[in-house]
């Protein structure tokens, strides 16, 4: 369990879709869900924004965290692009060696 990690990701929502797509098709997430709206507030430039954004939850391995960093860091559109890796405590074997076997692949 301790070599996963879900990661979130905010993205603009028109780029959801290719970003999900790419980070499997790297082989840096065996898995990645799209909840196709949120809407986030937060502080930027001193004053409080407002946005409809897409969030990707990512399934990934801490040995792939970095790289899927980079990448998005890379592709993203943002210039602070939200990125969360997570630890989890508990999840079915199978799945979690499932996610190490296909972000081992190349």
């Amino acid at each position: 369990m301790k070599d996963i990690r879900i990661v979130y990701i905010t993205i603009p929502r028109d780029a959801a879709r290719k970003m999900a797509l790419e980070l499997v098709q790297e082989r840096l997430a065996a898995c990645v869900n799209i909840v196709p709206m949120v809407t986030s507030f937060y502080w930027w430039e001193d004053a409080v924004q407002t946005d409809d954004e897409s969030l990707l939850i990512v399934k990934t391995t801490v040995q792939k965290f970095d790289a899927l960093m980079q990448y998005v860091l890379e592709n993203h559109e943002y210039e602070l692009p939200e990125i969360i890796g997570l630890p989890i405590s508990s999840a079915y074997p199978d799945y979690v060696n499932w996610v190490k076997a296909e972000t081992s692949k190349s």
